[in-house]
């Protein structure tokens, strides 16, 4: 069967079973492999991409599901939040061995998106289920904090 898709802004006809998870689409067919392989049940969020600027997990998502959907990965994110998120993770440091880190962008980015102004409750609501293996959870806060301020033209202290 075959399946449309726009992923970063391309339109793609895919040869794929319908069931296939967008992961593997992504990785093996696409060979997009910034978008990382976790846990295959949608617990540490390594896989997150986004559909119309909201998270989703790739590993538990049907190709099917994502028909005609607009899908962005780490690999097309250009958004204003995303350049913001990218900027403050670097500026702070917060990758160590780097593994979720595309997960992180694609959640805080849509975050920001949506919220300009998140405090720690809404960081952590957002941000829960993107797990860090290496525990950079106060810097990744502290970024999602500066890349916000950066959006709103202030500084962060």
């Amino acid at each position: 069967m075959s399946v449309s898709v726009t992923i970063n802004g391309k339109d793609y006809k895919l040869d794929v079973p319908p069931e296939t998870p967008l992961l593997w689409v992504l990785r093996d067919t696409l060979k997009m492999t910034g978008t990382k392989f976790g846990c295959g049940q949608a617990l540490c969020g390594a896989c997150t991409v986004q559909m119309h600027g909201q998270p989703i997990r790739a590993c538990v998502t049907p190709v099917s599901a994502v028909a005609g959907q607009k899908i962005t990965t780490i690999e097309g994110i250009t958004t204003k939040e995303a350049k913001a998120v990218q900027t403050a993770w670097e500026k702070l440091q917060v990758p160590q061995c780097g593994y979720c880190q595309s997960g992180q962008i694609m959640a805080a980015s849509a975050l920001l998106a949506n919220n300009t102004s998140p405090s720690d409750a809404d960081i952590d609501a957002a941000m829960g289920g993107n797990i860090c293996r290496c525990a950079t959870y106060v810097k990744i806060r502290n970024a999602i904090k500066e890349a916000a301020d950066d959006l709103k033209g202030e500084s962060h202290a």
